[in-house]
């Protein structure tokens, strides 16, 4: 199976956009609108993507609570996560839950550069 990217964002416009740039450059990538669905993704996948890009707020449940469950999980814990966030204090939210960050509004060749680093082939 091929490596996929998480890409968990609750604004269906940058998910989207984000999974089609992810596509466009040649790798699989699937969308989930907040962490309880990207719980169910991880859970049905035969194998954990080599990259989750997450955004911090969310309805539902919001990617703090998404990253206690991951780290929680033998299976994931180890899944590189990128934090995605227009806020001020995205990089000290990022160090706190031991994660990078990018913020919004994401440029495409950091963004790119990313995925290739965690997601080899």
């Amino acid at each position: 199976m091929t490596q996929f990217v998480l890409v968990v964002d609750d604004d269906r416009d940058i998910r989207d956009s984000l999974v089609e740039l992810i596509e466009d450059r040649g790798y699989r990538a699937v969308g989930a609108g907040n962490g309880v669905e990207a719980l169910d993704v991880l859970r049905a996948s035969p194998a954990p993507p080599c990259l989750i890009l997450l955004d911090l707020m969310m309805p539902m449940m919001d990617g703090r609570e998404f990253r206690e469950h991951q780290v929680g999980n033998p299976a994931w814990r180890d899944i590189p996560v990128i934090v995605i966030s227009a806020y001020n204090d995205v990089e000290a939210q990022a160090r706190a839950l031991g994660v990078d960050h990018m913020r919004k509004p994401l440029a495409m060749r950091p963004l790119i550069e990313a995925v290739q680093r965690y997601c080899l082939e």
